[in-house]
C-alpha cells in the first residue's frame, strides 16, 4: 500500500498528517480536510481594476463586462456556443500543491451550463473540476486528448442565474473538491505534478465568473 492510500486510515488515528510540508486535518474518525499553511501567497482576479491582460484564452469567447457581483460590477464571461470545451488560463504558475477557489453564475445553456475549475494545466493536459446547473452531479475529469471522468457526487443542481462557489484543493495526489463550501468530492491521482490554473465551461454554457482566488507555495518548473 502507498502512502497516500496509508493516509486516510492513519488519519483516524492521528488527526494530523503532514504531506508535501502541508497539514492534513481530519476532520472526523473516517474524514479529512486538506489545508495548506495559513502564510503561503495568495493571488486574487477580481476583474475590477484589470481585466484579462495577461491571460491566456485556450478556447472560447472570454470578456470582462459589467454585471452585478458578489464583491463588485465587473466580472468575467464565456460566451462561446458552439465549442466543445472553453478554458482561459490565469497568469503566474506553474503551480504544483493548490487552494483554488472561484465564484460562478452559470447564466445560459440548453445542453450545459457549468463552470469549472482548470489545475495542473501543461502541455494541453489538465485536471478540472466542474458543477453543471443542468445536472445533479459534481464531477472531476482529467483532459489528455479527451475528458476522463475521475469521480463524481450527487447534488442539487446549482441553480441559473445565481452564484455559487467552486473550490479545489490539492496536495501532492491528494484532490479535494468543494461546491458552496460543502466538501464533496476526495480523490487520488497523481498523473498531473504541476501546471497552471485556468476557468472552464463547455458546450453552449454561458458563464459568469468572480473572485478567482489562488494560494500556493511558490510555483515549481513542470517536470
Amino acid at each position: 500500500m502507498s502512502v497516500a492510500e496509508l493516509i486516510p486510515a492513519m488519519l483516524g488515528f492521528l488527526g494530523v498528517f503532514v504531506l508535501n510540508g502541508y497539514e492534513v486535518f481530519a476532520v472526523e474518525t473516517s474524514a479529512y480536510e486538506l489545508k495548506l499553511p495559513d502564510n503561503v501567497p495568495v493571488e486574487r482576479f477580481d476583474f475590477e481594476q484589470k481585466g484579462i491582460e495577461g491571460w491566456k484564452t485556450v478556447e472560447g469567447k472570454w470578456t470582462v463586462e459589467e454585471m452585478p457581483a458578489p464583491s463588485g460590477k465587473k466580472v468575467l464571461v464565456q460566451r462561446a456556443v458552439g465549442n466543445q470545451y472553453n478554458v482561459i488560463v490565469a497568469p503566474g504558475g506553474p503551480y504544483t500543491d493548490v487552494d483554488v477557489s472561484v465564484r460562478f453564475k452559470p447564466i445560459s445553456g440548453r445542453e450545459d451550463a457549468s463552470g469549472g475549475i482548470v489545475f495542473r494545466l501543461s502541455d494541453g493536459r489538465y485536471y478540472v473540476v466542474r458543477a453543471n446547473a443542468l445536472e445533479d452531479n459534481f464531477r472531476f475529469y482529467y483532459y489528455d486528448q479527451k475528458r476522463y471522468q475521475l469521480a463524481t457526487a450527487k447534488v442539487n443542481p446549482p441553480a441559473l442565474g445565481q452564484w455559487h462557489t467552486l473550490r479545489v484543493i490539492a496536495v501532492g495526489p491528494l484532490i479535494q473538491a468543494y461546491l458552496n463550501g460543502q466538501l464533496l468530492l476526495d480523490h487520488q491521482d497523481s498523473r498531473f505534478k504541476a501546471g497552471q490554473i485556468g476557468l472552464w465551461t463547455k458546450s453552449d454554457s454561458v458563464t459568469a465568473f468572480d473572485d478567482l482566488e489562488i494560494k500556493s507555495s511558490n510555483p515549481k518548473e513542470v517536470k
